[in-house]
């Protein structure tokens, strides 16, 4: 499993998906070892289908817990 600063977690009430690098995105044909950076712009959430832009790193900066929230 990647280090959680390298792992992104979906904002969307009730989803809470986390993208783990170590795994990829079989559903999205995205191959493990591919960072969260360098997912395409329209990749979805495999869950609730939420943009990209609906996640934030579960460590370190921009992380709910580095800002706060």
């Amino acid at each position: 499993m990647a280090d959680p600063k390298d792992m992104s977690q979906c904002q969307v009430s009730n989803c809470g998906y986390v993208y783990d690098p170590d795994k990829g995105d079989a559903k999205g044909n995205v191959p493990a070892g591919t960072a969260f950076k360098d997912l395409p712009d329209d990749w979805e959430c495999p869950f609730c289908g939420s943009s990209k832009k609906t996640f934030r790193p579960l460590a370190g900066p921009g992380s709910v817990v580095a800002d706060g929230i």
